[in-house]
């Protein structure tokens, strides 16, 4: 009795190391090849089986540090004009996020992020036309991207599209993506740290964490891939309706 109850916890313990680790080095693949996405991909998924009040702190600290190291290359591509409009309502946003995690139930936010993942994979699914905004746009994008990514961690697709809107070319979204995250990431771990996410136990879990993102952004990196940006949104879509999915069933 005792013997199988040991062999059923080592089980238990193998494959509460091995799941985490395997969904941040593969979310942080992911962002190595397309350069964003790890957030999207990673919290759902972690969130199946961790608090997340612990995974959202986690990820985004790790998306800090990815930012911060591809925010590097590119400077001079860096559009200034289409970040300061986002920056008031990113602040805004943050705050009001922040407020909110003290006030709700995790099962709650559990379930509102489902919805959200499963929402955004079905935007990615159904093209549509897109126009030239007017800067304007900036105040929604800034604000539920400061709200969305610091609840849940995932608030780039807000500025994933503002800047689609802003008709970016591809040097100059990359670098002005990783610029906004890299501002609006500082307001976020600010956030967590007053409110006391950054514990012992955080710490211990972000030293395993740091070398397997690391690892995963740096094949990502080297990765050269032949596939279509349309086949690729399809997989990354279909991947987030059953993370989403799992996590209201779970609820």
């Amino acid at each position: 009795m005792f013997e199988m109850t040991s062999q059923e916890w080592s089980v238990a313990t193998i494959f509460s190391l091995l799941f985490p680790a395997s969904v941040i080095f593969f979310a942080y693949l992911i962002r190595g090849v397309a350069g964003f996405g790890s957030a999207l991909i990673a919290v759902p998924l972690l969130a199946l089986t961790m608090p997340i009040t612990i995974v959202v702190p986690l990820v985004v600290f790790l998306d800090y540090l990815g930012s911060a190291s591809q925010g590097m290359h590119n400077r001079e591509s860096i559009q200034w004009n289409d970040i300061l409009p986002l920056l008031p309502f990113t602040v805004i946003g943050v705050a009001v996020s922040l407020y909110v995690m003290d006030s709700v139930r995790p099962e709650m936010l559990s379930v509102a992020l489902g919805g959200f993942i499963i929402l955004f994979a079905c935007y990615q699914l159904c093209p549509f036309k897109q126009c030239r905004a007017k800067r304007a746009i900036a105040i929604p994008s800034g604000f539920f991207g400061g709200f969305v990514g610091t609840l849940f961690g995932t608030g780039g697709p807000f500025y994933v599209i503002y800047l689609n809107l802003r008709h970016l070319d591809k040097n100059s979204f990359r670098a002005t993506f990783a610029t906004i995250f890299l501002i609006d990431g500082a307001m976020r771990l600010l956030g967590y740290a007053v409110k006391g996410f950054y514990t012992l136990e955080m710490l211990g879990y972000l030293a395993m964490a740091v070398p397997v993102a690391g690892l995963g952004l740096f094949l990502g990196g080297k990765i050269h891939t032949t596939m279509s940006k349309g086949t690729f949104v399809r997989l990354i879509s279909a991947l987030l309706l059953g993370s989403g999915t799992a996590l209201l069933m779970k609820a």
